[in-house]
């Protein structure tokens, strides 16, 4: 019988590659002692996460008015009003003509750095810009910045251990704040538009309809948290990465086209979500299992991402890896709709590094110290040292 390991235990934070590997010879797995089914293999995986009718998201159930991760939590017909909506406001091409701001914003935060010839990249550029860029995409005022990087770890905090994803209990009266803040700024774009998101997600409509301000606020807790936690994880993750495997930097350094394929392998190869949790609509047969109708399976995208039944030397890190059909954003209705957002951040973030810099290498030996819930995977701090350009 596989008892579950501690998640928050930091060696298995560290490196919880052994225990997926474990898990994909015996997947789909029921770990008695919390009741819970578990996901390893791609192949699996990918069942549950694009058929919503039979494992809607394991945060159902949820109060809408206190808390629970909306479009998360919904369920066709209202999930696919709601992502139709917020899809008016939100699309890729505005995201792309944003790319010379986020360009600004990282030359602005690299540049009190580089004389120094040394950092916590954490502190200097992976949190400060995805928190910039999103309150600057919704409209919030800049001396709310730090309230926003606040208040998306105690929503990461207070729904990554609670599976039904009500924030609402999240520390400090964080929850309380945020509502209190977006409710007086959804009045004022409701008043006073500009050429922000939230004026374009208080105006949007679909078949005459509006989102209600729950839905409205759930989403802003959704964006808040996908566009802070996440992107900050991917952007640390890929240097990480490159620190780690030289070679392959340095053929990104001299193929700057290949950045793209290497943040793909990032995402593949140290997905900065490592689960994401389902629940059984009704009793099944799962790939050879029963699986009882409310039970809850957590679906391990980091241990499918390493399957070795769809990647080839799934445990090498390679830039110029080719097809990968990861799963670091998801699949189906609920995949990331920010993931062009998270993309192009991290192009932006390394190529603005690597105009300036040159010769990275981190200053502290042994485990990175990381963010400490199994979900997510990311650095809290990243010393590193380099040579300007």
């Amino acid at each position: 019988m596989v008892q579950a390991p501690n998640f928050a235990d930091p060696a298995f934070l560290e490196d919880p590659f052994p225990f997926y590997e474990l898990g994909r010879q015996i997947s789909p797995l029921f770990i008695p002692n919390i009741g819970t089914w578990m996901a390893f293999n791609w192949a699996e995986c990918n069942d549950v996460l694009k058929d919503n009718a039979s494992w809607p998201s394991g945060f159902a159930g949820a109060d809408p008015g206190q808390g629970g991760l909306s479009m998360l939590s919904a369920t066709p017909p209202k999930h696919t009003r709601l992502r139709a909506l917020v899809s008016q406001a939100f699309t890729p091409r505005m995201v792309e003509q944003m790319e010379p701001r986020f360009r600004e914003i990282a030359a602005e935060l690299l540049e009190p750095m580089l004389e120094r010839g040394e950092c916590d990249l954490v502190e200097a550029l992976t949190y400060p810009l995805p928190v910039i860029v999103i309150s600057e995409i919704l409209g919030v005022d800049p001396a709310h910045r730090a309230d926003f990087k606040r208040w998306s770890k105690a929503v990461v905090g207070g729904s990554a251990g609670n599976p039904d994803g009500n924030v609402a209990n999240v520390s400090g009266g964080a929850f309380a704040e945020m509502r209190d803040y977006f409710e007086r700024m959804c009045d004022e774009r409701r008043k006073h538009p500009r050429e922000d998101l939230i004026s374009g997600l208080v105006q949007a409509e679909m078949d005459g309809e509006k989102l209600s301000f729950d839905e409205l606020f759930q989403m802003l807790v959704l964006l808040l948290v996908a566009g802070n936690e996440t992107t900050t994880n991917l952007i640390g993750n890929a240097m990480l990465e490159f620190m780690a495997h030289p070679d392959q930097f340095a053929l990104v350094q001299a193929e700057p086209a290949l950045l793209p394929s290497a943040i793909e392998e990032v995402l593949r190869f140290n997905s900065p979500v490592q689960a994401t949790v389902r629940r059984a609509a009704t009793g099944m047969e799962f790939h050879g299992k029963h699986v009882a109708e409310g039970q809850s399976m957590v679906v391990f995208l980091g241990a499918a991402n390493r399957d070795p039944k769809v990647f080839e030397n799934p445990q090498t890190f390679d830039v110029r890896r080719t097809p990968n059909r990861h799963l670091a954003f998801g699949f189906g209705i609920h995949f990331c709709l920010g993931a062009p957002l998270a993309r192009l951040e991290a192009k932006v973030a390394i190529e603005e590094l690597l105009k300036r810099a040159t010769n990275f290498r981190r200053t502290e030996a042994g485990p990175v110290k990381r963010t400490p819930i199994f979900i997510l995977r990311g650095a809290t701090e990243l010393p590193i040292a380099f040579d300007p350009r």
